[in-house]
C-alpha cells in the first residue's frame, strides 16, 4: 500500500515492542495463526436493525479482510511479525484479501494458499445501536493436495480458537516448541459448556474468554469469580466485560488487575475482541505488567471501535501515540486515569502521520483509467 506521496504505509510507525528480544538465531516469527479468511462487508449508519419487508440503506458501507484476517492485521499492526496459514478463495475477493494481508499489511503467507475453484467466505455485517448483526456464507476449503502441510514455524506465540470436544495438533506441537499459546473460544453451541471438552486448553499460556462464556464455563454468576477459577486451569485468565472493561488473573501469583473500559462512541465493533487480544500478545511477549498488559489491550479495543471495517479498523502505533497525546492535552482529565497509562510514554514516538491511516472502503478496486 502506497501514501499519495508515494510513500509506504507504516502503522507500526517504526515501534518494535520486542526490539530488545530480536537475535539473529531468534524465531521466524512472533505469532503464527491459522484459520478461515473472510471478506467482510460491513454497513453502518442504519437507524436500527433491518424491518422484514422492508428495504434498509446504510449511512455508510466498507469492505475489508474478516475472519482470521482481523487477528493478523491487528497483531501486524502492533509490529509483530505475523505468520498467517490459511486457504484463500481463487477469486477477486480472495486475491483482494491476499493483497490486503501480504502487501498492505505485511502479514507471512508463505504457509497460506489459493484454492483453485473455492469462492471466498462472506460476511455481511450490519452494525446499529453499538452492536452488530451478521450474515456468512461459506464451504470449508478442501483439504491441500499431496504432502500434509508443513509444521507449524518456530514462533514466540500462537493464536487459536479453542473448540469443545476437538483437538488441534498444531497447538500442541507450538506449545512444545516453546511457543506461548494465547486462546479465545466462541459460543458452545452444544450447550454442555464442559471445561473439559477444551483439551488444547492444558497448552495456554492465556486464555481469554468474554464474561458469559466464563460464567457458563465455570459454572459462576460472577465473571470475576470464573476468571479465579480458570486461572486454576491456565497460567492467566483474562475475562472481557464489555462496557465494564476486562479483569485478569495470574494464575501462578495469584496478581489481579481490572481496568474499566475507555469510553468512545461505537461506530462498528467488528473485530474489537481480537484487537483486544492482539493487544495483550504484545504486551505479554514485550514482558509487560499484567495491569499494563490489560490497559493497553482495551485501548487498542476501544481505538479501533471508532472505526469501520473489521480488520482494518485495526490500530497502529500512530494511532496509539496521536490518543496518548491528544487526552494529555485535555484540561479534565482524571490524573488516576492518565496514570494507568502512563507506562506508554517510554514506548512511543511522536505521531508522524496523520491519524487515521488505511480503512476499509466501499468497494474492493477501482477500475484505472487510461
Amino acid at each position: 500500500m502506497i501514501t499519495p506521496n508515494g510513500d509506504p504505509l507504516d502503522h507500526t510507525a517504526h515501534v518494535d515492542p520486542l526490539g530488545a528480544l530480536r537475535a539473529p538465531d531468534g524465531p521466524e516469527c512472533d505469532v503464527y495463526l491459522t484459520g478461515t479468511v473472510f471478506l467482510d462487508i460491513v454497513f453502518t449508519g442504519l437507524a436500527g436493525a433491518p424491518v422484514r419487508g422492508t428495504e434498509s440503506w446504510a449511512g455508510g458501507m466498507g469492505s475489508s479482510p474478516g475472519g482470521i484476517a482481523n487477528m493478523a492485521t491487528a497483531l501486524a499492526r502492533l509490529g509483530l511479525r505475523t505468520c498467517l496459514s490459511a486457504a484463500f478463495g481463487d477469486d477477486h475477493y480472495g486475491e483482494y484479501c491476499w493483497d490486503a494481508l501480504q502487501q498492505g499489511e505485511s502479514v507471512d503467507l508463505s504457509r497460506s494458499r489459493t484454492v483453485p475453484g473455492w469462492h471466498s467466505p462472506v460476511t455481511v455485517s450490519m452494525a446499529y445501536e453499538g452492536e452488530r448483526t451478521m450474515v456468512s456464507h461459506g464451504h470449508e476449503a478442501p483439504p491441500p493436495e499431496g504432502a500434509l502441510p508443513d509444521c507449524p514455524p518456530g514462533s514466540r506465540a500462537a493464536v487459536a480458537a479453542l473448540t469443545p470436544g476437538r483437538r488441534e495438533e498444531w497447538i500442541a506441537h507450538s506449545a512444545r516448541a516453546g511457543a506461548k499459546i494465547f486462546a479465545d473460544v466462541g459460543w458452545d453451541e452444544t450447550g454442555r459448556w464442559d471445561l473439559a471438552g477444551l483439551a488444547d486448553l492444558e497448552y495456554c499460556e492465556a486464555f481469554l474468554p468474554n464474561a458469559e462464556e466464563a460464567m457458563r464455563y465455570t459454572r459462576t454468576d460472577c465473571p470475576r469469580a470464573a476468571a479465579r477459577k480458570l486461572a486454576e486451569r491456565v497460567p492467566v485468565a483474562v475475562v472481557t466485560l464489555g462496557a465494564e472493561g476486562a479483569y485478569a488473573v495470574d494464575g501462578a501469583t495469584g496478581e489481579t488487575a481490572e481496568v474499566p473500559a475507555i469510553a468512545v462512541e461505537t461506530l462498528d465493533p467488528t473485530g474489537a475482541g481480537d484487537v483486544f487480544v492482539a493487544g495483550f500478545v504484545t504486551g505479554t511477549l514485550a514482558g509487560w505488567p499484567l495491569a499494563d498488559r490489560l490497559a493497553f489491550a482495551g485501548l487498542t479495543a476501544a481505538l479501533s471501535v471508532q472505526e469501520f471495517g473489521g480488520s482494518l479498523s485495526a490500530p497502529g502505533w500512530s494511532e496509539v501515540a496521536a490518543w496518548w497525546e491528544s487526552v494529555q492535552d485535555c484540561p479534565d482529565q482524571d490524573p488516576a486515569e492518565l496514570r494507568r497509562y502512563a507506562f506508554m510514554t517510554d514506548l512511543l514516538p511522536a505521531p508522524i502521520r496523520p491519524w487515521p491511516l488505511r480503512r476499509a472502503v466501499p468497494t474492493i478496486g477501482f477500475r484505472r483509467a487510461g
